[in-house]
Formats: structure tokens, sequence, C-alpha cells
């Protein structure tokens, strides 16, 4: 009862002229950069940014859920018509919905992707409004060494999850961990990595380094591995609608992918790659018909569909309950939190009920805008597509620089966020994930107070972190996911050779 209480007056607050305008602005924009290829909600989030310094918080945050859920959404349209995802998590929708296209079914392909979105959008948005007071109270039982040990988890999933090798995954992670440190020890009150330069001396932005990793890394790497020419758009034709055996072949997979996609966003470094394949995979395992997958079966696009929006409302459970992100965009957005001085945790649903439950309630009207949005301005979206890639690298740049400049009006800012768009690049090129250097430089700061508090709490007694039950299992949990992965390779090369 408390929790319906509380998601009324969420709604008294994102049903305001303000916030309405907010969240369809963000709507809008989400789903056009998920159209555009490359151009995800992890840039764009990252380029707005420099807002949070003018913009109330509540106002900010339905924004970059719009652009967060819209991006969702948009990026089916490329996978469809273009056979480019605009989205990681879309890839799988392409394999699908491009043979659909391509057999004159484009207009069911979109709307399957449209309403399974909307579908599981609010299942997933409904389980993270009931679940998430559950994590709270959960949450609020742990101690230091609990939540350093929970934060040992984010880095090595995060790690080992993303990226081409686990070595590469830590590597960058360190890296976001030695940004993280730059500035004076809350604690001793010395400086740490400031090389001498007083600008350095409160840290350095997190702002400026996701705008450097994602806006200006990604604009450097697309523009120099740009493809010459143009790619085919395949017209839309037919009905914009689905038949009665559309409707019959996609209900099931659209409650599927929302019971994958949910938990699988909410684990850390779950995401939504993931939930989409295993959806995929799920309804070719399940179809009566498994031979019309490859071919343009419409069970392939609405499940991945259904997962992708899911895992999007599950990546938001652990960042607001726990402070944990488990995607770049979340991790983004954690930032922004920072900006604000608002930290997420269990306790930010007591401090900033308003914003938290108006955000969530935000989700809902947001869902519901993007179904309306989509099918009728499919024309528009296909008109983006058509957009030279030259003059829409440019204007970020353009957006990236003014906004870096308007945070503190710092030239050093600028040189900071260049020097790491330039290195973001280069992890791109040879495939260093980007996520764990800024996951690393956000929770970083946060899990060294954690563990200082536990061995103060201790009397320095290291041994705190696996006398303590939940704390060791979490330590167990990251061991598992540190050595699985190889420990299983090892197991099937073991069985090749034997057999």
């Amino acid at each position: 009862m408390e929790t319906l209480t509380a998601l009324a007056g969420g709604f008294a607050t994102a049903l305001t002229p303000t916030h309405l305008l907010f969240a369809f602005a963000g709507c809008f924009l989400g789903t056009a950069v998920g159209v555009l290829p490359g151009i995800g909600p992890a840039l764009t989030v990252a380029l707005l940014l420099p807002i949070t310094f003018q913009v109330p918080a509540t106002s900010a945050f339905i924004l970059f859920a719009g652009v967060y859920y819209g991006a969702m959404y948009g990026g089916s349209t490329t996978s469809i018509l273009l056979n480019t995802p605009g989205e990681s998590a879309t890839i799988i929708t392409a394999l699908e919905g491009f043979q659909m296209a391509r057999r004159g079914r484009a207009g069911p392909a979109l709307a399957t992707a449209a309403i399974g979105s909307f579908v599981a959008g609010t299942i997933a948005t409904i389980a993270l409004t009931f679940f998430a007071p559950i994590v709270v109270e959960l949450a609020l039982r742990l101690g230091p060494a609990e939540y350093f040990s929970l934060m040992v988890i984010a880095f090595v999933a995060v790690s080992s999850v993303l990226g081409a090798s686990v070595l590469r995954g830590l590597t960058t992670l360190f890296l976001g961990l030695l940004l993280g440190v730059v500035g004076v020890d809350l604690q001793t009150g010395q400086p740490r990595f400031t090389f001498g330069m007083i600008e350095f001396l409160d840290g350095i932005e997190v702002t400026i380094v996701a705008v450097g990793l994602f806006a200006v890394a990604e604009t450097l790497h697309l523009a120099t591995r740009r493809k010459h020419g143009e790619d085919e758009i395949l017209p839309l034709s037919g009905s914009l609608w689905l038949s009665r055996e559309d409707w019959a072949r996609s209900w099931k997979p659209w409650l599927r992918g929302a019971c994958i996609g949910f938990p699988f966003g909410a684990i850390p470094a779950g995401g939504s790659e993931l939930p989409t394949f295993l959806s995929y995979f799920m309804e070719k395992k399940l179809s009566r018909q498994p031979q019309q997958f490859g071919q343009g079966a419409i069970e392939g696009v609405a499940g991945p569909e259904a997962a992708n929006n899911a895992a999007a409302a599950g990546v938001l459970m652990p960042m607001l309950t726990l402070g944990l992100p488990t995607s770049v965009t979340a991790a983004i957005m954690l930032s922004a939190f920072q900006s604000y001085g608002i930290q997420p945790g269990p306790l930010l649903f007591v401090n900033q009920a308003e914003l938290i439950w108006g955000l969530i309630a935000s989700l809902y009207v947001g869902n519901l805008m993007l179904l309306v949005l989509n099918l009728p301005l499919i024309g528009l979206w296909v008109r983006i597509l058509k957009i030279p890639q030259p003059q829409l690298y440019a204007g970020i740049l353009v957006f990236a620089t003014i906004g870096a400049y308007g945070v503190s009006n710092s030239v050093i800012d600028l040189l900071v966020m260049y020097a790491v768009g330039v290195v973001g690049m280069l992890m791109k090129r040879y495939d260093f994930p980007v996520a764990p250097a800024v996951i690393g430089m956000i929770l970083g700061p946060l899990a060294e107070q954690a563990f200082r508090q536990a061995l103060t709490i201790s009397q320095g007694d290291w041994t705190t972190f696996v006398t303590r039950p939940i704390s060791a299992v979490f330590l167990t949990i990251a061991l598992a996911l540190a050595g699985g992965p190889a420990v299983w390779r090892a197991v099937v090369m073991t069985r090749r050779a034997s057999a």
C-alpha cells in the first residue's frame, strides 16, 4: 500500500506540464539517437550532462530516462530497414527483422518491435516499482564491508563480461580507478596525482571524462571508420499493423522476453545484449516452425525487442537502490546524480522520494509516449537516417565542446576531455571496453571509502571482509565471476581433447 501511495505521488510529479515536456523531449531525442547507427543513449546522456548545472534534478532525470528508453525503441528501426543495429542491444533484431523487410513485411516487423517494447517496458517498470522497495529494505542491512564486497562484484563482472578479454577489461578498469583518485584525499588532506596543478585538486570531473570517452571517442572512432557510399534503406511497404496470425505469434514472445530481460538487466554487467540473445534462442527452441528463423520469423523480432526494453528498466533498479551501475548508460546517469550532490543507494528512496517516484512514474508515461511516437512517425525516423555522417559527427563534437566548457569555463577541462577522447578512440580501435573505465572512476572513490570505513570499524582487522557472512558470499561470487570463464574454457578443452 505504501508503494502505491508513493507511486501516486510520483504521478502527481510526472504529470505536471514541465515534466511531461521533458519526458516527451527525452523520448523523441532517444528514439532519434537510437535510429542513428553508432549514436546510442550513453553518448547522448554524456552530451546532456552539462544541463545538470542548470536544470532541476527531477526534470533532468526524467529527460535522461526518456532518452534511455527511447533509444531502446529506436534502435530496432535501423536493424529492420538497414540491417545496421542502432544500438548493440538490437543486433539480434537485425537477424529476422531485415529478412522480414526484404520480404515486404517491414511494417509488421516495426509494429511487433514497438508494441513488444511497450508491453515489456511496462511489465518491467511494474517490477521495478514493487521490487525496488524490497531491495532497499535488504540494502539497509548492509555495512561498509558488504558494500565494498558488492562493488568488487561490479568491478569483476564489468571487466570479465565486457570486452574481448578479462585482461583488457581490467586494464580499462584500473584506468578509471586511477582517474577517480585524482585530487585531495579527504581523510589525509594530501593531494594525489595532481602533478602540482591546482585545477586537479578537486579531482577530475566525471562529466568531462564521460563526454570524452563517449561523445568525443565515439565520434572520432566512427569518423575514422566511416564507410564510403550509402547504405540501402529498404522501403516501407504493406500495412504497418499486425495480422491476427502476427498477434498470435508475438504475444507470448513479448511476455517471455520481459521475464528474461528484467532480471538480466538488474545483475552486474547484465546489460541488454545477453537477454536479447537468450530470448532469440529460446523463441527458436520453442517455435513450431524453427525453419523460419533466419528467413524472417516474427518471433525473432518480438522476443528480443521485449527483452531489450525490459532490461533497460532492470538496469535502473541496482543503480537507484544500491548505487551500482550495470550498464554504460547507468554509469553516466550515476555521475549525473553525483553532479547534484545526490548519492544513489537505499537512503535515496527516503531522502529524495519525490525525485525517485517521479522518475519511476515518468517511465510509465514515457512508455506510452514512445508507443504513440514510433509507428506514426516512422517516416520521420527513416529520413533521419539520411543525415550526412560528417555533419553529424561535427555537430556532436561542437556540442561536446560547448557543454564541457560550460561546466567550469576551464580550458584545462577541454584539454582533458579531448585527451581522454583520443585515448577512448584508441581503446575502441583495439577492442578495449570503455565501460569499465567509467564505472571504475565512479565507484572507485565509493569503494575506497567503504573499505576504509570497514577497517576503521574492525580496528584494522582485514579478516572482517571474510568473517562477515554476506561480505564473504559477495567475495565468493566475485571470485567465481573472475575464475569461472577460465575454468569453463579449460573443462571444454579437456573434453574436446579426450574426445
